[in-house]
Formats: C-alpha cells, structure tokens, sequence
C-alpha cells in the first residue's frame, strides 16, 4: 500500500508543475498593454495564471487517465505516476474532477466571459485526448487553439486587450512547438525502429519532410511577425520607443535554440520539456523577458 507521502508525491508530479510555464502566456497581453505595474490588473492576471494551471493540471490527468495502457507500453512513459500505479486511478480521476471545478468555479468569479474560456479549454483538450489527436496536423492546430484561449483569457481577465500581433504571434509560435515537437516524435520513434517507443498512432501519418518544411515556415513566420510587430508605427509611438525590435535578437535565438534541441535530442521525453531544463534556453528566455520589461516600461519611471 502506497504511503500518503509518496502518493501526494506521485500525484504532484502527475499535475506537471513544471508545465505551468506555458500558461504565462495568459499574463502576456497585461504585459504588452502596459498595464503590469497596476496592481488591480495585476492581480486579476495573476489569478487567471493560477486558474489556468489547475485547468491544465486537470487535463494531463485526464490525458494520462485515457493513455494509461499506452504509456504502460512506452519505454519513457511508462514511470509516469498514473501508468506506474504509484497514483491509484480513482484518485487520479477524483483529482482530474476537482481541479476542474475549482477552475470553472474560480473563472466565474473573474467574469462569465473569463470562465467561458476556460470551459473552452477544458472541452478543446477532452476532444483532443478522446478523438482530435489521432487526426495528423489538427492535432497540432489544437495545441495552437489552447494558447490562444489563454492569450484571450488574459486579456478578458485583466481587462485589457489582446492585439492582432500578439494573437497572430502566439498562433504561429504554437503551432511551431506542435511541429516541433511531433518531429521529435517521429525521430524518436523511427531511431528506435517502431519496438513501442511511441504511443501516438498519429506519427505514422506524418510525413518526415512535411514536419522540416512546416518547422522552417512557422520558425521565420514566428520571427517575422514579432519583427514587423516591433517596427510598426503604432507600437512603437505607443512605447515611446524604437528600441523594442532588440529584443527579436533573444527571439530568434530561442527559436533557433528549440530548432536544435528538436533535431540533437532524440532520447529526450519532448523537446518542450527538454528546453525548460536546457541551460542556454532558458539564459535566453530570462534575457528575452528581461529585455521586453525594460524596454515597454523604461517610460514609465
């Protein structure tokens, strides 16, 4: 019988924490509109953040919960807390019930339209594991639909708005993850010549040279975007500034960054997961935000 210790152990990890990065992206219109430094907004941002990891903790345990069989399979996925059994699946399911409610239930108090999101989400990720995820691209196009659901969640609960660059932005930059990271996938699976080393029956109908051609047009559509975002006229009269377009230097590096650790890790579990503990990475994301933060509010002071 499991402790009580190491099942919260196990069920901690099975939430993915390390995961939450993706949902600073909820705080990003707060930070583009300028309107960081206002606590109330700041605040209502933060609780969105904080909403949003428990809808995405929800979500892995109801992913892993239908995986289960299939992780069990898998040479990595299978020391996961649910397909090891060190999460019973009962708890898990429990777990998957409650996080979601307190979600949905959090969002309401932050607005309809805020919890409306998050629904959304919640609904968009039960289709993706039950059925969207066998269907090659729109898989990723999913994947895309959830940052863009956090981008607009973060605008409706600091009640700002979320501009067309940044919504473009994030849609190109997502679906260059989701390339990326099915890429990695099919590699992975390929070196180790189909012994169980995937559990996604979607990778055999992607096409190898389909993945390098959608991973090079997402890079540069990424980059140019932000390029063209930091050079248009508008944003720069509205950050008395032309020294934004700087910060695409760290911006390219990190695509570029990902780029390789997609093509030179193949051992790795994902190659999302592989750059949040890859040094240089993440030198050059904290450099990235760093450099935005002075930038947009040097005016400010």
């Amino acid at each position: 019988m499991l402790s009580c210790a190491a099942l919260l152990a196990g069920l901690l990890r099975a939430l993915r924490p390390h995961q939450w990065i993706k949902n600073l992206f909820v705080l990003a219109p707060l930070v583009f509109a300028r309107e960081l430094l206002d606590p109330p907004m700041a605040l209502r941002a933060a609780a969105a953040f904080g909403l949003f990891c428990l809808a995405a903790s929800s979500v892995y345990l109801v992913n892993d919960l239908l995986d289960v069989q299939a992780d069990r399979a898998h040479p990595v996925k299978r020391m996961r807390p649910i397909a090891s059994g060190r999460v019973p699946l009962p708890v898990a399911r429990t777990a998957a019930a409650l996080l979601a409610i307190a979600a949905l239930g959090g969002g309401w108090l932050l607005g309809p339209a805020f919890a409306a999101t998050v629904l959304g989400y919640l609904v968009l990720n039960v289709a993706y594991s039950t059925l969207l995820k066998r269907i090659p691209y729109v898989d990723v196009l999913c994947i895309t639909a959830g940052f863009e659901l956090r981008v607009l969640a973060g605008a409706l609960a600091a009640r700002v708005p979320a501009s067309g660059y940044l919504l473009i932005a994030t849609a190109l930059l997502a679906t260059f993850l989701g390339f990326g990271k099915r890429a990695h996938e099919l590699s992975a699976a390929r070196g180790a010549e189909g012994h169980g080393a995937s559990s996604r029956s979607v990778l055999a109908r992607y096409s190898p040279r389909a993945l390098r051609i959608l991973l090079a047009s997402t890079a540069t559509a990424t980059v140019a975007t932000y390029v063209v975002y930091t050079l248009d006229p508008a944003t720069r009269a509205a950050f008395g500034t032309d020294w934004l377009v700087v910060t695409a230097i760290p911006g390219l590096f990190g695509v570029l960054r990902f780029v390789h650790l997609v093509r030179h890790r193949p051992r790795a579990e994902s190659p999302t997961e592989e750059m949040l503990r890859d040094p240089p990475f993440l030198a050059n994301l904290v450099l990235w935000v760093v450099a935005v933060v002075i930038v947009i509010y040097a005016g400010r002071f």
